[in-house]
């Protein structure tokens, strides 16, 4: 008799694999990550696995999903809450990169995981480009001026800088073009 699990146990099972499958995908890059590493990580069968994920690709699409755009609601939030300019800016990087840098920084292969994502859903990470700009445009209020601090914004990744170093960085941007 196949036992049903409750939506609570399956969304928790979901949730388990997917932390460790973006766990897998960032420290051993996508070719390299099997759906036996994400398993055992994850503390499940690989057939439970394939009950609820399609393939190594539905899972890693999956995972950059639920990680990395979840953050844009952050960042809309972030935009549209009081205080300053400045204020509502700082908090909009937050959001959008300081908190998933803080993860991806120290991974071996987080230099791939943008790379394969943009490769797998282009029209989605695109999508995710143009939500990010609308949180710097609704702080910002100027649609070219939001284009130019995304597109600074990006370049302090270009390095792959320390925590602390891009937090420096993210702040003289903010203060440039959120001046008090």
């Amino acid at each position: 008799m196949v036992q049903k699990l409750d939506s609570k146990t399956q969304i928790e099972r979901r949730a388990r694999v997917l932390d460790a499958a973006r766990w897998c995908f960032l420290n051993f890059g996508f070719a390299r990550t099997t759906l036996g590493d994400i398993a055992r990580r994850a503390g499940i069968s690989r057939t439970l696995l394939y009950h609820l994920f399609k393939d190594k690709e539905d899972i890693f699409v999956q995972v950059f999903d639920e990680w990395v755009l979840s953050r844009v609601d952050a960042a809309l939030q972030a935009a549209a809450q009081p205080g300053t300019r400045r204020r509502r800016l700082a908090r909009v990087c937050q959001a959008l990169v300081l908190d998933s840098w803080s993860e991806m920084a120290d991974a071996p292969m987080a230099d791939e995981f943008q790379d394969v994502y943009e490769r797998l859903r282009p029209k989605v990470a695109w999508a995710h480009r143009e939500k990010s700009l609308e949180c710097v445009e609704r702080v910002l209020e100027d649609p070219a001026v939001a284009q130019v601090f995304l597109l600074a914004l990006e370049g302090l990744f270009v390095d792959r800088p320390a925590k602390d170093t891009l937090i420096q960085r993210v702040q003289i941007l903010v203060d440039h073009f959120a001046p008090a």
